[in-house]
C-alpha cells in the first residue's frame, strides 16, 4: 500500500511508525512544510493513562519518550499571595522538539520516507496514493480546500495567550494568577526537561488591550511578562520561539474522512491546552487509525471504523476542554474567592476531576479544603470536617442542614388541584430521606393555569388543608424545610398527562390559555390569547392569593416559576414575547410583568421567609434568551428582593438544541452566582453525592437540586452520608436499627 502523510507533527509521524510496523511492505512518505528542527511551542504533557496506550502501541518509541521525561506529581495554584498544593497527580512532560526527534528517528529507522521544507500541491498529494493521511494541524490547508465536505466548525476563543519558556524549572504543574493595573493574567507552567519549563501566559482580551499587548512587539511582550511574573521567574528570563499572542481555535468537523483521505490530530479536532490533551488526542488518533487499517479489507471501511471508534472519545475530551477553556476565559468571576475555593474550582473546572477524585489523590489536601469550607459555613466545631454537602446554608430565617434540595417534580396525580396521599408519601419520604429542602411540584395559581388536569394547585380553599397536612408531616418527622413552587402554565397549559403524551393538547375538555404573545407551543397546540392588562392584573392577583394560601399551609419558602416556557417565562424569552407595548422588546420590558408579579408576592409573603425564582438561563436557540441576559435578569431579581435563583435551562421552545452532559447546567448557575452576586440553586444531570460536594465546595452554586436521583432513591442524602462515613446526620428514629455506626479501628 502506498500512503501519503501530509504533516510531520506527532500525529503524522506516529501513524507512519505504527503503520510501517504493521505493514512493513507499505510505502509511506511523510511530507512536512516546515524545515526539520522547526516547531511551534515548547513542551508537551502526558498522563500515565496516555503513556500506557503508547507502550502497548510501540515499546521502543515509548522507552525513548519515557527516558526524556520530566515528571511531577503535584499541582501548585498561586493566588492572592498564597500557594495551594494538591498532590497525587501523575504527569510527565518533554520538549516538543525532542518528541519530534524521537518520532523522526524511529520512522526513518523503519524505512519511512521523510521530506521536510516542502509544500505539496493537490495533484502531488493524490498522485498514486492508496491512502492520504492529513495531519497538517489546526490550520490545515487540505481541510480548508475540502471544507464543503468536512464542514469544519471553528470557534475562536476569547482569551489571547502566548507560548513561552523559562530556565526556571518548576517542580509542579503551576498555575499563577496575578492582577495588575491592567487586569488579570494567568500562567500555565510545567517542566519539560531538566532545565526548562513551558510558560504560557493568558489574559482576557480587555486586560490584554489595556496593557498594549495587542500592539506590542514580540520582545516587548516578553519584557512585559517578565516584569509581571518576576517573583516566580526568580531572575530567569522568558524565551520565545517566534511566539505571538493568539486565540485558541477549537476545531470540530462533521466528518474526518473522504474517499481515501482521512484527517487526524489537530486537522480533525482540537482541545484547549488547559487540559493538555492536544498531542495526546493526535497520537491516539494515530494508534486507532493504524489498528483499523491493519485488519485488511477496504480502505474506506477501515476509515469508517476508525472514525466510529474515535468519535465519542474525542467528543468527550473536547467537551471537557471547552468547559476548562470557559473557566479560564471567565476567571475574573472568581477573583473574590478565597485561595482554598479558587484552587479547588480550578482543579475541578473540566468536570473530569471531582472532590472525591482529589481526595483519593491527596487526602490531606481535601481534608484541609473541607476544614476551611466548614469553618466558613457554620460547622467549625466538627472534627473531622463534614463533606461540603453537609454544611448548613441560611436564607433569611430559614436554616437548611445541608445543601441538597429535592427538585420540584410534577406528579400529575391531583384532582382539580388537590394533593392527596400520593403527594404526602412522595414528599414525606424524601423529607425523611435527609434532603434539607423539599420543593413541592409546580403548583398552579388558578384552575386555568394548570399544565394538565392532574396538576397540583393552590387556588381553592380546600387546597390549604390538603397542603398543610403534607407540610406538618415534613415538619413533624424531619429537619427538612419545605417550599412551594407557584406557577401558571401559560401556552403550555391544557395538555395531556405526561404519560399520555407530553405537551400534547387535550383531545377534549380544554380550557382557554394565555401567553405573552399568541404563539402556540407545538404547531398543532392551542393558540394562546395574548394577555391584556386586565389579564395581567388577574394573574398577578392569583399569584398573591396563592402566596397567602401557601403561608396558611405553613410552607417555609416560595419559588416563583419563571422558566421552561410557562406563563412568566413566555414574557422573558424574545422567542415567545413579540409584544410591541411596554412588556416587549428590551430585556427590561420583558422582565416588567414577571417583576410585577414578584413584587406583589414579596409584599404579602412574610419578611422572614425567602423567595426563590426559577429561570431558564438559555433558550438553547438562536435569537433566544441567553446567559448574558440571564445574568442581567438575575441582577434585576436581586434588586427586587429575590433571595436565590434556581437556574435551569431550555424547555421554552421546540427550536431548542441543548448540549447535554453530566452537570451540564452547572456553568449557568456558576456564572449567575459569581457575576450577578446572588446565591443560586443548580440542576441538570447531577448524578451523585461526589458531584454535589464538588459543585458546592468549588463555589459553582449554593444548593444542588436533584430530581431523578431522588425518584430512584428517596433516601439519597442519608445514603450519601453513609457512603462517606459521615455520621452526624439525623435518621428517623423509627429506622434506628439501620443507622450506620462508625467502624471500630
Amino acid at each position: 500500500m502506498k500512503i501519503q502523510v501530509v504533516g510531520g507533527g506527532p500525529a503524522g509521524l506516529y501513524f507512519a511508525i505504527l503503520m510501517k510496523k504493521a505493514q512493513p511492505a507499505s510505502q509511506i512518505t511523510v511530507v512536512e512544510r516546515n524545515p526539520a528542527g522547526v516547531t511551534w511551542g515548547w513542551g508537551v504533557v502526558f498522563s500515565d493513562e496516555t503513556l500506557e496506550r503508547f507502550w502497548e502501541a510501540d515499546e521502543q518509541t515509548s522507552q525513548q519518550i519515557t527516558d526524556s521525561f520530566a515528571r511531577w506529581t503535584t499541582i501548585d495554584v498561586h493566588f492572592k499571595q498564597r500557594v495551594i498544593t494538591s498532590g497525587g497527580h501523575a504527569f510527565a512532560g518533554l520538549r516538543r522538539m525532542r518528541l519530534l526527534e524521537i518520532l523522526q528517528q524511529r520512522a526513518a529507522g523503519l524505512g519511512v520516507t521523510l521530506i521536510f521544507d516542502r509544500e505539496l500541491t493537490e495533484a502531488e498529494r493524490f498522485a498514486g496514493a492508496d491512502l492520504v493521511v492529513v495531519a497538517d494541524g489546526v490550520n490545515s490547508r487540505f481541510r480548508a480546500r475540502h471544507a464543503d465536505h468536512f464542514k469544519p466548525d471553528i470557534e475562536v476563543g476569547r482569551s489571547p495567550y502566548t507560548w513561552l519558556a523559562t530556565r526556571r524549572v518548576f517542580s509542579a504543574f503551576t498555575f499563577i494568577i496575578q492582577e495588575n493595573e491592567h487586569g488579570l493574567f494567568q500562567v500555565h507552567a510545567y517542566p519539560f526537561d531538566r532545565d526548562t519549563s513551558t510558560f504560557i501566559v493568558e489574559s482576557d482580551e480587555a486586560a490584554w488591550r489595556r496593557a498594549g499587548l495587542d500592539r506590542a512587539s514580540e520582545a516587548d511582550s516578553v519584557a512585559y511578562c517578565e516584569k509581571l511574573f518576576a517573583p516566580w521567574l526568580q531572575g530567569r528570563g522568558l524565551m520565545s520561539n517566534k511566539s505571538v499572542w493568539i486565540q485558541f481555535r477549537r476545531v470540530k468537523c462533521a466528518t474526518w474522512r473522504r474517499g481515501n483521505m482521512v484527517l487526524i490530530g489537530d486537522a480533525a479536532h482540537t482541545a484547549h491546552f488547559s487540559i493538555g490533551s492536544g498531542t495526546k488526542l493526535a497520537m491516539e488518533d494515530a494508534i486507532s487509525l493504524a489498528k483499523a487499517l491493519s485488519g485488511g479489507g477496504r480502505i474506506e471501511d477501515a476509515l469508517s471504523s476508525y472514525e466510529a471508534e474515535r468519535w465519542i472519545d474525542v467528543a468527550k475530551k473536547q467537551r471537557a476542554a471547552e468547559v476548562s477553556q470557559r473557566w479560564f476565559e471567565n476567571i475574573s468571576l472568581y477573583r473574590h474567592f478565597e485561595p482554598e475555593q479558587f484552587a479547588v474550582s480550578l482543579l475541578s473546572r473540566s468536570k473530569r476531576v471531582t472532590h472525591g477524585n482529589l481526595k483519593l489523590r491527596d487526602p490531606g489536601y481535601i481534608a484541609s479544603v473541607d476544614r476551611w469550607f466548614a469553618q466558613n459555613n457554620g460547622r467549625a466545631e466538627t472534627d473531622p470536617a463534614p463533606p461540603p454537602m453537609f454544611t448548613p446554608f441560611t436564607l433569611r430565617d430559614m436554616q437548611l442542614m445541608n445543601r441538597v434540595m429535592v427538585s420540584p417534580m410534577c406528579q400529575y396525580s391531583a384532582a382539580d388541584g388537590t394533593p392527596d396521599d400520593w403527594h404526602l408519601v412522595h414528599l414525606g419520604s424524601r423529607a425523611i430521606g435527609g434532603a434539607a429542602l423539599v420543593m413541592a411540584e409546580m403548583t398552579d395559581v388558578s384552575r386555568d393555569g394548570r399544565i394538565t388536569p392532574g396538576c397540583a394547585g393552590i387556588y381553592k380553599d380546600e387546597h390549604v388543608p390538603a397542603w398543610k397536612r403534607i407540610v406538618e408531616f415534613v415538619h413533624g418527622n424531619s429537619r427538612a424545610r419545605i417550599g412551594m413552587q407557584l406557577a401558571h402554565a401559560g401556552r403550555k397549559g391544557s395538555t395531556r398527562l405526561s404519560w399520555d403524551g407530553m405537551d400534547e393538547p387535550l383531545p377534549e375538555g380544554s380550557w382557554p390559555i394565555l401567553s405573552a404573545s399568541p404563539i402556540p407551543y407545538l404547531p398543532h397546540s392551542q393558540v394562546p390569547r395574548a394577555m391584556t392588562r386586565a389579564d395581567m392584573d388577574q394573574v398577578r392577583d392569583d399569584f398573591v392569593r396563592a402566596a397567602r394560601m401557601s403561608e396558611q399551609a405553613g410552607f417555609d419558602m416560595l419559588e416563583l416559576h419563571m422558566a421552561h416556557g410557562y406563563l412568566l417565562s413566555s414574557f422573558i424569552s424574545p422567542l415567545t414575547n413579540q409584544r410591541d407595548d411596554d412588556y416587549g422588546g428590551s430585556l427590561a420590558n420583558r422582565m416588567r410583568f414577571p417583576l410585577e408579579v414578584f413584587d406583589a408576592v414579596r409584599a404579602v409573603w412574610p419578611e422572614r421567609k425567602p423567595i426563590s425564582v426559577r429561570i431558564s438561563a438559555t433558550d438553547w436557540a438562536p435569537g433566544g434568551f441567553d446567559l448574558d441576559q440571564a445574568v442581567e435578569a438575575a441582577r434585576l431579581l436581586k434588586q427586587h428582593g429575590c433571595d436565590i435563583v434556581d437556574v435551569s435551562t431550555g424547555q421554552t421552545t421546540t427550536l431548542a438544541q441543548p448540549v447535554y452532559g453530566s452537570m451540564y447546567q452547572v456553568p449557568f448557575a456558576d456564572r449567575i452566582r459569581n457575576e450577578a452576586g446572588i446565591p443560586t440553586i443548580t440542576v441538570g444531570n447531577i448524578q451523585n453525592w461526589d458531584q454535589v460536594n464538588t459543585i458546592i465546595v468549588a463555589g459553582h452554586a449554593d444548593l444542588c437540586a436533584l430530581a431523578r436521583p431522588h425518584l430512584f432513591d428517596p433516601y439519597f442524602t442519608l445514603h450519601a452520608a453513609a457512603a462517606q462515613e459521615y455520621y452526624d446526620v439525623e435518621w428517623p428514629k423509627q429506622y434506628g436499627p439501620a443507622v450506620p455506626t462508625p467502624r471500630k479501628t
